[in-house]
């Protein structure tokens, strides 16, 4: 899977119970998922390739809506870039299984997440 600079890449939805989540997602959907321990299931790509997004217990599901993550080639330049437009940086950076990421908001409340393979 290719990653685009500051592209729609990732996406994360919160669960209360993650293995009924990934059930049901597993059932409907016949989606594939990718274990990272008892908060995190990773969602692998339809091709195989990667994955597109994870099911989480850190984040509440419903109301806060998921989580869309950007790529970036450079998360150093990008919390900046972040910083001097207006938004607001919430988390992070910080590692993670894959690389490292941080959670904005936009000036209107929007959430939204960026990650970078190192």
């Amino acid at each position: 899977m290719d990653n685009t600079h500051h592209g729609f890449n990732y996406i994360e939805l919160g669960a209360i119970d993650l293995p009924a989540t990934r059930a049901f997602y597993e059932a409907a959907f016949g989606w594939v998922f990718t274990e990272y321990g008892s908060h995190y299931a990773g969602i692998r790509a339809v091709d195989g390739d990667g994955e597109v997004g994870g099911l989480t217990t850190t984040r509440a599901p419903g109301g806060n809506g998921p989580l869309v993550l950007l790529y970036s080639d450079d998360l150093d330049g990008s919390v900046v870039a972040v910083e001097q437009a207006g938004g607001t940086v919430r988390s992070g950076p910080y590692e993670f299984p894959g690389g490292r990421r941080f959670t904005f908001t936009d000036p209107s409340g929007n959430e939204l997440g960026v990650w970078s393979e190192s």
